[in-house]
This record gives C-alpha cells, structure tokens and sequence, in this order.
C-alpha cells in the first residue's frame, strides 16, 4: 500500500482553530461586498464560510446558517485585514512540507499525448484541457494537502454513516483522496474513476481505479453509499453535462446516501478592486472565454446546489470557504491557505498554456510571455483577490 504520512499527517496540524485578528486595517473592504468590478457576487455570499440548507424543490437559499467557527477571518464589520508586513511570520510556514511525489510507485503512463512538452490523456483525447503528466501529478497531490487544511483535515464534510460499504470518487486524479478515504474507512469498498491512468499500483485493499468519463453512461451494478467529485470545474461539458452527472450520481446512490461536490469557483474577485486591470484578471477572462469556445464553462459552481436540488437531492447544503491568491490576509489560517493556492496556482499557470495556444490561437511565445506576467500577480501582495472554495452534498430519499 503507498504510504500517506505526508497528508494524513495535515490532520493534525490544520484542525486548530485559528481566531481572527483583534483589529483591521482601514484599507480593508468587506468580504460581502464584492467589487462590480470585476464582478458582482450574489447577495447571499456573507463571508469566509457560508453553511445554507435548501429543501427540496426550491432553488431560493433560506437565511444563512452560520457555523460558530467560520468568521474567524473578519472583524464585527465584516473585513477580510490585509498584512502589510512581509512573510517573514513562522505561523504561515512554507511549502517544504507539502506531500511528496509517489511517482515512484505509480504506473507509468502507458498512453499519452504531448504538446508544448506536457502530456495529456490519450483516453478521449481533448476533452480535460489540463497535462496528467508528473509535474501536473504532483500539483494535484498539493491540492489534497490544500483541501485537508480548508476542511480542518476532513476529506468529506456530509454527514455519511459510519461504516459505508460502497464509495465513488469521480475524477479522482492520482486517487489520493480515494486512498485516505479507503483506509480511514475499511468497511467500504472504494471507486475511483479518471480520465488518466496515473494512480498507484500499491493500493489498500480495499480500492480500485478505473479509467472512464464520468459523462459516459455508468453501469456500475452495486448501489454507493457517497459519491465524492472535487476540483472538476473544468471538466464537465457545459450546463447539460454537468446536470447529467448530477443525475446519474442521483440514480447511482442507495436511498440515503449523499453526493458531495467540492469546487473552486471562477473567476477571482476582490474586495477593494486591486484585481482589476491586472495580468492575473485578464488570465481569468481568457480561461472564461476559452471554457466557454471549448464547450467545457469554468464558471458553474454557483449553480451545483440548484442542480442537486433539480436532480432529486434533499437536505442540500452549501458551504463557502476563502482562498486567497497569496499570502495578502493578516489572519494566520487565511494567509497559509494563500500559501498553498498561490503554489497551486503557480504549478497550474503552465498547464493552461494549451489554453492560449489550442483554444486562443496564441503562439508559444506569447503564451509564456503572458502567462510570466500572471505569475508576477501572483507573488504581488498588493492585489487581495480571492476565491470561494464551495462544498455542496445533498442526500438521496430513504
């Protein structure tokens, strides 16, 4: 089995509470009024972490409910405080410590394409615009370790039954969140589909990959307990694609059990308008428009609660958490998960090369020119954009 110390091992360093600074700067903007510019948010986001439950049939979300533990971030009047010192402060730490590679262990790429010296899946070649070769294998890990710390180490926050016997985790990228979820639950036999077969050949026993589209039609026999999707905003194929996952994850679940959605959401905003007319801005315009030419919109996750709701779902509930673009935020939590997506982010820029090039028409030179810019904003703690990070899960009638 392939080892997991390095992520198992967040659990224990991201479940302290962080409490929220004791004062804000006065160049701070409150988080629930986001710019028109670039854009508008809807009224109901409130702050770094918003739990909504919607019943059935009604795509209007009721008032928030908030959690005690999810405003730690703001002060009384509902500002994010931006740090003006550097990053010198031991409380951020580094990324030294992010999960290390198991390339080593993990099958080879036995088929693939190449373009602008990445790989990509030859299995429905075209269809996920990102590389699945070892540097992109390597960020998804990094992913994981950045979800575990927004989550306060939880792979999973819907309330599933304690000894599920059949799990699903749909675009499952290197399986390691599939792997954790298959030791921290040995009572259940774990599915993780991909695209790319990029996952370990050292497995618990009780997991297994295989290579499919989650858009395909699913003929799995046995009926799942949980039913796991995270970071897919760019994979599904519009409105109709995404709706049509949501309602075979529907039919596909045992009465009671949940399916669980946990993305990012695009584009990035800010508070104060610092993103606007920025390098880092027009990235996010261009991988608009381009999700949008390839018929693969990056810009769905606001509507995954309706869509479950649509699709059959009850008890559906949102929650919203923060990740800041660098490490802008005065409050300790938020500046780390800056930390994180910032690294994250970084690795990504070159995988959404193929953007520019395939989808734009850019030419190679351009792309890299463009795409160094983006990654000066990155770095630039003057520009105090972020984005929302949504878990949606809703559960299937008894």
């Amino acid at each position: 089995m392939t080892s997991n110390s390095t992520s198992h091992a967040a659990d224990s360093t991201v479940s302290e509470r962080v409490e929220g600074p004791e004062s804000v700067d006065s160049n701070a903007a409150p988080l629930n009024q986001i710019i028109k510019d670039p854009l508008p948010l809807s009224s109901n986001t409130g702050g770094p972490m918003m739990p909504t439950t919607v019943a059935t049939g009604d795509l209007q979300s009721q008032d928030n409910i908030i959690a005690d533990h999810q405003f730690t971030a703001q002060s009384e009047d509902g500002h994010i405080s931006v740090d003006i010192h550097d990053d010198s402060d031991s409380a951020v730490g580094d990324v030294d410590s992010r999960p290390g590679s198991t390339m080593s262990i993990r099958s080879s790429i036995y088929d693939y394409v190449e373009e602008n010296g990445r790989t990509y899946h030859r299995f429905k070649e075209g269809q996920y615009i990102m590389p699945n070769d070892e540097i992109e294998q390597n960020r998804l890990d990094m992913q994981h370790k950045l979800c575990l710390m927004t989550l306060n180490g939880k792979l999973h926050l819907a309330p599933i039954k304690k000894d599920p016997h059949h799990v699903l985790d749909i675009g499952t990228g290197t399986g390691i969140w599939a792997i954790d979820f298959a030791t921290k639950y040995p009572s259940a036999s774990v599915i993780g589909s991909d695209l790319s077969p990029i996952q370990p050949d050292f497995l618990p026993p009780n997991c297994t990959f295989e290579v499919e589209d989650v858009e395909d039609e699913w003929v799995y026999r046995q009926k799942f307990d949980y039913i796991h999707g995270r970071l897919m905003v760019t994979c599904f194929k519009g409105e109709e694609g995404t709706r049509g996952v949501f309602a075979q994850a529907f039919n596909a679940l045992a009465p009671g059990g949940y399916f669980e959605m946990q993305d990012g959401e695009f584009p990035m905003t800010s508070d104060d308008g610092t993103l606007a007319d920025t390098a880092l801005w027009k990235w996010n315009l261009l991988m608009m428009e381009g999700g949008a030419k390839s018929g693969r919109p990056w810009t769905r996750t606001r509507m995954y609660k309706a869509w479950m709701i649509e699709a059959g779902f009850e008890d559906v509930r949102e929650e919203l958490m923060i990740w800041p673009i660098n490490t802008w935020p005065r409050d300790p939590h938020l500046k780390k998960l800056g930390l994180w997506f910032r690294e994250d982010m970084l690795e990504a820029l070159s995988s959404t090369k193929a953007m520019l090039t395939r989808v734009h028409g850019w030419s190679s030179d351009d792309a890299d020119m463009f795409l160094s810019q983006v990654r000066q904003d990155y770095m630039n703690r003057g520009i105090h954009a972020y984005t929302f990070f949504h878990v949606v899960y809703g559960r299937k009638p008894e």
